[in-house]
């Protein structure tokens, strides 16, 4: 099996105890973003899987926008990123 040479850790243990890979992550070409998937990805920022800028650039994202996932996160977990709830959230 040939693994692709990537920059970087290829695997990265959660402080939960899991562990995610690169694979784990959603592909790049994604166009409809859900909760999850958002929240993977400011996992993997966060963690040190991949740099934030690789982030940036793979899933067409501004900073603005990555940071307001990455804050949205962290004042109120994961359901502050599924656009149900999203204008609750933004309001406080």
């Amino acid at each position: 099996m040939y693994l692709k040479k990537v920059d970087g850790p290829r695997a990265v243990t959660l402080p939960d105890g899991t562990v995610m890979t690169r694979a784990d992550l959603p592909p790049p070409e994604t166009r409809r973003w859900v909760a999850s998937r958002k929240a993977k990805v400011v996992k993997a920022v966060a963690c040190g899987l991949i740099p934030m800028k690789e982030a940036l650039e793979r899933y067409g994202l501004s900073e603005e926008e990555f940071g307001f996932w990455r804050a949205a996160v962290s004042q109120h977990g994961e359901d502050a990123l599924k656009v149900t709830t999203l204008q609750r959230y933004r309001q406080l």
